[in-house]
């Protein structure tokens, strides 16, 4: 029944093309509209909140929520964390879910960059090299430089979901961290990236994500998930 009345407030959602922030029927109206208790609605509503769908803002009533992905990079990275702690391959799996999807990507971009995040990226890169030889970490530099690469597609929902893997991926505190890392490798392997792609060479753009993903590859299935009493949930 609650998941009947979720789908039916869907349904009222985009049957009367109503966008993010709009109001919802007040709980009467929608108990009529739906002939169902105060009860059942509610609970409906709820649950679509934990989804994003609705958000209900308690005395002012109930409006069309932001509909992000939020709840997507909540789920992939608990169940990426629950894996990884019961010794299951989780991270690899993420890690070759999205070094899919940037190895098709980084060919549809090449030679189509815009001129200005050409400009970022060689800044990023820049960036890289200095926090290389001052001994920093390159985290989000390396995480700035893969949104500003393929931003120029002006796909918000692919945004969003190369953040949701970024977001799963470094939220766990693995092995992977005490393995030896150059950070000099990961600069000239971004700087590889950026040629290719600057040069409109897809295959070669192909190739530099490819060995980029497949250096984090080795260094992660090298490692063996080692017994904690760390929280699973704690950030890193």
């Amino acid at each position: 029944m609650a998941r009947d009345l979720q789908e039916q407030i869907k349904k009222l959602i985009i049957d009367r093309r109503l966008p993010s922030g709009a109001v919802l029927p007040t709980e009467p109206d929608l108990m009529e509209l739906l002939g169902a208790s105060r009860n059942s609605v509610r609970e409906a509503l709820k649950a679509l909140q934990a989804m994003g769908i609705v958000e209900i803002r308690h005395g002012f009533g109930t409006y069309v929520g932001p509909m992000s992905m939020a709840p997507m990079i909540e789920g992939l990275a608990f169940r990426t964390v629950a894996g990884h702690y019961r010794g299951e391959d989780s991270l690899l799996q993420l890690l070759q879910l999205r070094e899919a999807v940037e190895t098709g990507l980084v060919s549809r971009v090449a030679g189509h960059v815009p001129q200005e995040d050409l400009a970022a990226l060689d800044a990023l890169v820049d960036r890289m090299d200095a926090q290389a030889s001052a001994g920093g970490g390159l985290a989000e530099t390396d995480r700035a430089f893969h949104a500003t690469l393929y931003r120029g597609l002006g796909n918000a929902l692919l945004s969003e979901l190369l953040e949701a893997f970024w977001d799963a991926f470094h939220r766990v505190r693995t092995d992977l961290a005490e393995l030896p890392q150059d950070p000099r490798v990961t600069c000239r392997q971004h700087r590889e990236i950026l040629d290719a792609v600057r040069s409109g060479d897809a295959g070669r753009a192909e190739g530099a994500i490819r060995e980029h993903f497949g250096h984090i590859r080795t260094r992660l299935t090298a490692t063996v998930p080692k017994e904690t009493s760390r929280h699973p949930n704690e950030r890193v």
